[in-house]
């Protein structure tokens, strides 16, 4: 194990709570207050430290993202309009699988695990199994469990739910919720791809400082903060070229620049990035410059998150499984046809829906013709007639024109009588 390795185990073993300083690890552990200071800021990226003002750097839990396919028990409660009788103190332990008992209690034991979550009726041989198991237990069809039920969930801390629904309609309302759920993308926000403790200049720097930073550190975009910390512009080639070193940074940063908070979808901070055409965004909490993240970086972050595979149906995708797709040598035509997930309240496809397919096909005109990822800027609809369900539908779409940064498509509509919609959109390239 090396001295850094030993450092960051060292941290970890610390009680929360703990005050943590370069000087007393360096000592503590005899190694370098170089090394101790690059631990320690290791671990702050990972979690296991932060540090407070006027406290110092200090042990904290990990904190564990939520799995964007877990429901609590309390949710199940709030799905199925339970009531909940016992064992309250399980009401936030995470579902693993739910099972329905409508096998004989013998059968039940081979698949029954803690943390699972056993729907069944009026069988008290079957609660206490599950219960017994760490798991919990939803009783359907209005039924109470008796006592010794109840004081069993309350031992265990596993809570014993009652619901007035049957067993199907709740597994089918706990199905819908957890496929809910799986439509989610984990989110990844702008603090899980910052840099955190960035370079920047202070309000009272000169341009040779920026010079300095420069040369150190090859980078050519620094943040202006003041006395405080707080944000206060951004200092970059354009803003201090032919200007000598003795000008002040103030007089030359661009003022009130873009930025986001640390909570901010990183998704949102590349759109800002392309539509505002910068290169580099600071991270703000609380006024106080806490990161940054550049251009580069967050759509590296993309490209992965848009390659994630995705869990359960879109809209989008509800729309478009009725289609096949075809290239051609510059765009492409989707073949298919008009669903009831399309149609409005008329019983003719909708506008929307409509509008949602042909963006669809252009976007896949530039994926699959010129393998860039594009987002949508405008949409010119010319004009679109009614489609009946189940009718069959051919979308063309055809790239106009592409550049370094933006393009255009054509996207057309037919059935067999003829053109239905016509329309053009522009897109911004995201990734190339």
């Amino acid at each position: 194990m090396t001295k850094h390795e030993k450092i960051i185990e060292y941290i970890k073993n610390l009680k929360i709570g703990n005050r943590i300083s370069v000087r007393k690890l360096a000592k503590e552990l005899n190694v370098s207050e170089g090394t101790a200071y690059r631990a320690i800021k290791d671990a702050q990226l990972e979690g296991l430290v932060t540090t407070l003002p006027r406290i110092g750097t200090i042990r904290i839990e990990k904190e564990n993202k939520k799995g964007i396919e877990e429901l609590t028990f309390q949710e199940v409660v709030n799905i199925v309009e339970g009531s909940v009788l016992g064992g309250f103190s399980g009401l936030e332990k995470p579902l693993k699988k739910f099972l329905i008992g409508a096998m004989e209690v013998e059968d039940i034991a081979r698949y029954i695990e803690p943390c699972d979550l056993l729907i069944v009726g009026n069988r008290k041989e079957a609660q206490l199994l599950a219960l017994n198991r760490k798991a919990a237990v939803l009783v359907t069809g209005g039924f109470y469990p008796d006592s010794e039920v109840i004081e069993l969930a309350n031992k265990v801390e596993r809570p014993i739910i009652t619901s007035s629904y049957d067993t199907f309609t709740v597994a089918m309302l706990i199905n819908r919720a957890i496929s809910t759920k799986l439509k989610q993308k984990e989110v990844i926000l702008t603090k899980d791809v910052m840099v955190s403790n960035p370079y920047f200049l202070d309000i009272n720097s000169k341009v040779g400082d920026w010079r300095r930073l420069l040369r150190a550190t090859r980078h050519s975009k620094f943040p202006v903060v003041n006395d405080e910390g707080e944000l206060v512009g951004i200092a970059t080639t354009n803003d201090v070229i032919g200007y000598p070193d003795d000008v002040p940074i103030k007089d030359l940063m661009t003022k009130n620049p873009i930025c986001v908070s640390p909570d901010t979808p990183i998704a949102y901070a590349v759109h800002l990035m392309v539509w505002e055409g910068i290169e580099l965004i600071p991270v703000v909490e609380n006024k106080k410059l806490v990161g940054v993240i550049s251009r580069q970086d967050t759509m590296k972050v993309l490209k992965s998150l848009s390659m994630q595979p995705q869990i359960g149906e879109t809209i989008d995708e509800m729309i478009l499984n009725s289609f096949s797709i075809e290239k051609f040598s510059d765009g492409v035509i989707l073949k298919g046809f008009t669903t009831p997930a399309m149609l409005n309240q008329y019983g003719v496809t909708s506008f929307g829906s409509l509008m949602t397919a042909m963006a669809n096909a252009g976007l896949e005109a530039f994926r699959i013709v010129k393998r860039l990822e594009t987002i949508p800027d405008t949409f010119t609809v010319y004009f679109s007639k009614p489609v009946q369900l189940k009718e069959d539908i051919i979308i063309k779409a055809e790239i106009m024109e592409i550049g370094r940064k933006a393009g255009k498509v054509e996207i057309n509509v037919e059935n067999q009588n003829g053109m239905i919609a016509k329309g053009v959109m522009s897109v911004k390239v995201l990734i190339r």
